[in-house]
């Protein structure tokens, strides 16, 4: 690469270190006498001067080259000629030691050092219009690569905006290009989306809602807060809705640039027109998402998973959680439901996340104080439910002492579900379905779609449920008396309205059909499980929210 394409860091215009480094300034030898800490100054131009007074035609950003030929020769002189370069923002001064000096001036180096203004010395003759060609030529091609990648930009995120692209992918770009966390929130503090390029949640968010609201709300794009925080507005139909932020750099020295702010700024405009067009709150996707990252442990590690939940307002120290699914009938406006459960808790004070986790199913993560009864809120959040959609099923899961355990409370939840039959009895004063509830039928019918289930079952019945198809009798009937009656044939004749003669006689057909000891209480149970296997597998099919599947639950052995 030839010397006038050097470049300093990517996307950054050269600075003043960057043009010592050029091999043009580099055969002077040059020294940095004062202003060692400012030396990351951008430089916008170079101008050679010979003046007593060049500040009255620079504009700032300047690097001045000097002979020092025109330096004043009083102290006064030397500090008025410093004072009015750096009040003007000149970005170093390099003089040349050969023709007038051939050491700096001292009272020139304190001046520096009293306005933090960089001196460099050259100990060797420089042409210093090959410096200014060489670094003005750098400068130019920052510029144009700059509005190259200004325009890639703006091209991005108007296709952005032209797909109609969610909140999430808007901050996922956003965090590509600038290489820094993009967080939303709305007017209340509450993070929404967290797009961390790379770095962990939890560095981003912790303690995020005091950090925010020591961080003053900006007008547009601009910098704010003890720790320098990038923002701007989000609004929502003229009105502010929120603000999007831009997280400093974990490495020192990474200040923003313009062109963070250009991504900012079309990030800002990008989400204000997102948010015309999305139907569905943000809240609402953003509590939809962290549920199904907490259900299906898509955190990195527990401690992220923590910082997100806090940051949406969930209480994660000195809690207990807890569980809940509603699995709701075909028809109703689901995400009117939701709404609306969302809302009755809030009103009832209690902390939750509500949100979609498939098409017909919700879910719901309380927040609870240990010594609460989970069961009271619990039940009120199935009543809401039911209000709302009486046809719908309500299960909970066992409370989790830890969020790193809600994806138990979750799975608990989903395997009541699955064993709850369609208008199953619930205990007196209780509206929702819980792990005690499940018994022996209720695991079979959540088995019913398991060949092992199947297989057993036609195995054991199927010569007897064979025998009664083709000579239209009900053998199976009789079985099924016999069995409730704990084998007490005298009690499955009065049961079935038959003589004990013909409860006899047909209980020695079925143990010669099945080949069975009824006499033996192990090959009853058998049996008898064989019956409740059949009952499973002939009630009438349900759709399970999500199209059969519980897609966002872990299986079985998980």
């Amino acid at each position: 690469m030839s010397e006038n394409r050097q470049p300093g860091p990517a996307g950054r215009p050269p600075t003043v270190a960057d043009v010592l480094a050029l091999p043009v300034l580099a055969g002077g030898d040059p020294r940095v006498v004062a202003g060692e800490e400012h030396l990351d100054r951008p430089v916008r131009w170079v101008h050679i001067t010979e003046l007593t007074d060049p500040a009255s035609f620079l504009k700032g950003g300047e690097l001045v080259l000097t002979t020092g030929m025109p330096l004043p020769d009083d102290r006064a002189g030397i500090r008025r000629y410093v004072d009015e370069l750096a009040a003007v923002g000149a970005a170093a001064l390099v003089i040349e030691l050969v023709r007038r000096y051939h050491r700096p001036p001292d009272a020139l180096v304190g001046a520096c050092r009293a306005r933090g203004l960089p001196l460099v010395t050259l100990a060797r003759d420089v042409n210093f219009l090959e410096v200014t060609q060489v670094v003005h030529t750098l400068i130019l091609g920052h510029q144009a690569d700059a509005m190259r990648r200004t325009q890639r930009v703006h091209e991005a995120f108007t296709a952005l905006t032209l797909r109609g692209a969610g909140p999430e992918e808007v901050l996922r770009a956003a965090a590509e290009m600038s290489g820094r966390t993009v967080v939303l929130e709305n007017l209340v503090h509450l993070a929404l989306v967290c797009e961390p390029p790379g770095a962990p949640v939890r560095a981003a968010l912790a303690d995020w809602e005091r950090r925010s609201r020591t961080t003053p709300a900006t007008d547009r794009a601009g910098l704010s807060g003890p720790e320098g925080w990038l923002t701007a507005p989000v609004e929502y139909q003229g009105e502010r809705w929120g603000r999007v932020v831009m997280l400093p750099a974990a490495l020192p020295g990474r200040v923003f640039g313009p062109e963070e702010a250009t991504v900012l700024e079309r990030t800002a405009m990008a989400l204000t027109i997102a948010r015309l067009t999305h139907a569905t709150p943000w809240e609402r996707t953003a509590h939809r998402n962290a549920l199904r990252d907490l259900v299906e442990r898509r955190h990195r590690a527990p401690a992220d998973a923590r910082a997100r939940v806090a940051a949406l307002g969930l209480p994660t120290e000195h809690a207990r959680f807890v569980a809940v699914l509603a699995d709701l009938p075909s028809g109703p406006d689901t995400g009117a439901v939701e709404t609306r459960l969302s809302e009755e808790l809030t009103a009832t004070g209690a902390r939750a996340l509500v949100g979609l986790l498939s098409p017909a199913r919700l879910g719901v993560l309380l927040a609870l104080r240990p010594s609460r009864p989970w069961r009271e809120t619990v039940e009120r959040v199935s009543r809401t439910a039911l209000d709302a959609v009486p046809g719908a099923t309500v299960s909970a899961g066992g409370p989790a002492e830890d969020l790193a355990d809600v994806a138990r409370s979750f799975r608990e939840a989903a395997r009541v579900a699955e064993a709850t039959e369609p208008g199953s009895p619930l205990p007196a004063g209780r509206s929702f379905h819980e792990r005690s509830d499940i018994g022996l039928r209720r695991l079979l019918y959540a088995l019913r779609d398991d060949l092992r289930v199947q297989e057993y079952a036609e195995r054991r019945l199927g010569p007897l449920l064979d025998h009664d198809a083709r000579h239209g009798t009900d053998l199976v009937a009789t079985l099924r008396g016999y069995l409730e009656a704990a084998g007490n044939k005298t009690v499955a004749a009065r049961s079935a309205g038959l003589s004990r003669e013909t409860v006899y006689q047909r209980l020695r057909t079925i143990e010669r059909l099945l080949g069975s000891d009824l006499e033996s209480g192990e090959q009853r149970t058998e049996l008898h499980v064989a019956l409740h296997a059949v009952d499973a597998l002939r009630a009438p099919p349900t759709t399970r929210p999500g199209g059969g599947t519980d897609e966002f639950l872990p299986g079985p052995g998980s």
